[in-house]
């Protein structure tokens, strides 16, 4: 048996100090969320009054069924569901098919097309050239200006490249042997050992993808197209008057609803479904899929 180390007074006294900063900085950061969520469960006139941190002091859930019973929450709901899930598939392999591309030593020119990416992260067109890009596109008032812009990213491309440098060269060898091309490898071979980079890459976008709300600002008119972001925005933008009411599923306008806790109910509604999603891909990040893959 091995004696245990014990540690000097130093050593604890710098653990103890370590562990109340880390919590300190747990409570700062999770805090505010819970505060927004006490607020939205709690009755709008009584939250108005104060002093409402840890608990509802009036328990409600008017202001849910306010939220849900407006006509245009659940179509912005639809909206970015949709464009979450078709933009983060389509990025993803795009941005993995080019990224392969650019990882193979034997490319002509990679050197160049990957200075030419780097200018990119340091400087764009701007905002009114990129609108009237969109508009020349017909991409206006058009579902895939949620998609298109944004379907690659030269950031991810970097980090998608890193990984698939780091794949042992003698898979692709063996496949080539086996008479598979640059296609069969990228989806047979490449991209299922890759799920570790995907899926990081995957909730970095799908995140962009489900926060966004200035696109929907900016390029889209059509009440039927904005995204849930865009939506809780106006939302925030409409409601500068707490005293507003709110009729709850064709009822009679009710009292205990006000602007605020519609505000806070709708960014519940809005932000739980993608913390939701995180624990499901989170297990990709602990360990790859490479270990076993190869020997020698």
């Amino acid at each position: 048996m091995f004696a245990l180390k014990r540690k000097t007074k130093g050593e604890a006294i710098f653990d103890i100090v370590n562990n109340l900063v880390m919590l300190c900085v747990c409570f700062l950061t999770l805090y505010p969320i819970w505060y927004v969520l006490v607020n939205a469960f709690n009755d709008g006139n009584d939250a108005m009054l104060g002093g409402i941190y840890w608990w509802p002091r009036m328990f409600t859930l008017k202001n849910f069924d306010a939220v849900f019973a407006s006509p245009g929450i659940m179509l912005a709901m639809g909206v970015t569901v949709l464009k979450t899930v078709l933009g983060v598939a389509l990025h993803v392999f795009f941005t993995a098919m080019v990224a392969y591309a650019l990882s193979r030593k034997d490319l002509v020119g990679g050197k160049l097309y990957i200075l030419i990416g780097t200018i990119t992260l340091f400087f764009n067109g701007g905002l009114i050239p990129t609108f009237l890009l969109m508009r020349d596109l017909h991409l206006l008032d058009n579902f895939m200006v949620f998609i298109i812009p944004v379907m690659f990213s030269f950031f991810d491309l970097i980090i998608f490249m890193t990984f698939f440098r780091e794949i042992p060269d003698g898979l692709e060898e063996a496949a080539r042997i086996d008479g598979a091309n640059d296609w069969s490898i990228l989806l047979r071979i490449v991209l299922p050992v890759s799920m570790p980079v995907i899926a990081t890459i995957a909730l970095f976008h799908g995140v962009y993808q489900w926060n966004d709300y200035f696109a929907g600002i900016i390029y889209v008119n059509n009440v039927d197209l904005q995204p849930i972001q865009t939506y809780l925005f106006r939302v925030v933008a409409q409601s500068s008057s707490n005293t507003m009411m709110v009729a709850v599923q064709g009822s009679a306008a009710t009292r205990s609803v006000t602007s605020q806790s519609i505000k806070l109910a709708t960014m519940v509604v809005t932000t739980l479904p993608i913390v939701f999603v995180y624990p499901f891909l989170q297990r990709y990040f602990v360990k790859g899929m490479m270990i076993g893959s190869i020997k020698g």
